[in-house]
């Protein structure tokens, strides 16, 4: 399922050299938690999050034919500048910022 989502990945962004996937299990799913680059995090998600929900039910159809569940996260370091050390301010959050 890791080659499936990074295999995924790459060919939407255009930085994919810079794809990362990070596995854990937690409340007793498999998380998968997808790095991009800044500027192709809108890639992966997607208008309304189209994209990010189509990548979810791949993987979702893939873990099921195994007995798995699984659950897969986008990190936006983006949405970290807020708490950065050296006190960068975070862009302003608009109406999507809860999503």
């Amino acid at each position: 399922m890791e080659q499936l989502l990074t295999y995924l990945a790459r060919a939407l962004v255009d930085q994919p050299d810079q794809v990362g996937l990070r596995v854990s299990e937690a409340d007793g799913a498999r998380l998968y938690e997808l790095k991009v680059a800044p500027e192709d995090v809108g890639k992966v998600i997607g208008r309304d999050g189209r994209t990010v929900n189509a990548l979810r039910t791949l993987l979702n159809a893939a873990a099921q034919k195994s007995g798995q569940k699984v659950r897969l996260e986008i990190l936006d370091d983006r949405r970290n500048a807020a708490s950065a050390p050296n006190g960068a301010a975070a862009p302003p959050a608009g109406p999507d910022a809860s999503r």
